[in-house]
């Protein structure tokens, strides 16, 4: 009897071991458990080890863009020149053509009721009300010395991040191609602007929270269009912001603003 005993409490033993073991693959598991809450994401515990967050995204066009963009090693970054600004070409040349230059272009693509200096061809933007995508402000925007430079003109892939992920091996016609390319261009609250200076995604996020699936998947598309790489911190720091977004594990409602539409 007291056989039988020990042998029910064996059992009963690998029993709970097995169920303890099942409890913690339940709770910290990607995408399962309560990681479906998205707990990880948010408190970041327990950390995520590389690449986990991408692997975990469901199969959304971001995702799969993101997977195919080339994962730079840091070892690479010995080969780029320094970046130079001139490398990108004239300041908002009109690539376009239409006898506009880039800046006042994006202006009147992102303001609201913008007006228009008389006999410019409705080419230099006096006013308008911008729905500031990073910061969630409005903000009147007046043309003027001490007034333009509170909305900037923002390339969601820095010049000097595209630099250093592949565009230093560009000829000059596409790098001032992408400088003016208006879907890597928006306009934004100054502030915002030189406070994200040339950071990537791991490095910076817009202030608004409501935005950041925007901006992110803003990122991967042009970069993923251009060819451009990613380094592996960028790589994480996208997923894991993917995985906030409608599609992603957590399905956040996005919030579109003028020319940015959920996706």
């Amino acid at each position: 009897m007291a056989r039988a005993r020990r042998r029910r409490r064996n059992i009963g033993d690998k029993i709970g071991a097995l169920l303890i073991l099942a409890a913690l693959v339940w709770a910290f598991a990607p995408g399962v458990g309560w990681d479906l809450l998205g707990l990880r994401s948010r408190l970041g515990w327990p950390p995520m080890r590389s690449g986990e967050a991408l692997s975990s995204l469901p199969d959304t066009e971001a995702a799969r863009q993101l997977r195919e963009l080339a994962v730079r090693s840091a070892d690479e970054a010995s080969v780029v020149p320094d970046y130079d600004r001139q490398a990108f070409g004239q300041r908002w040349a009109d690539t376009d053509h239409n006898g506009c230059d880039t800046r006042n272009d994006i202006l009147a693509r992102d303001l609201a009721r913008p007006t228009f200096k008389p006999g410019t061809h409705d080419c230099i933007v006096l006013t308008g009300t911008l729905a500031e995508p990073y910061t969630g402000k409005t903000i009147q925007f007046e043309r003027g010395d001490k007034t333009s430079s509170l909305v900037q003109i923002d390339h969601v892939v820095a010049l000097a991040d595209a630099w250093r992920s592949g565009a230093w091996q560009w000829d000059e016609q596409r790098r001032e191609e992408f400088a003016n390319d208006p879907e890597n261009l928006l306009a934004v609250d100054g502030a915002a602007n030189r406070d994200k200076s040339a950071s990537s995604a791991d490095q910076w996020l817009p202030p608004n929270a409501g935005f950041r699936c925007d901006y992110v998947k803003r990122q991967i598309a042009v970069k993923y269009s251009y060819g451009l790489s990613v380094t592996e911190s960028e790589q994480d720091a996208m997923a894991t912001q993917l995985a906030t977004c409608p599609g992603g594990l957590l399905g956040r409602n996005c919030q579109p603003v003028r020319s940015v539409a959920c996706a």
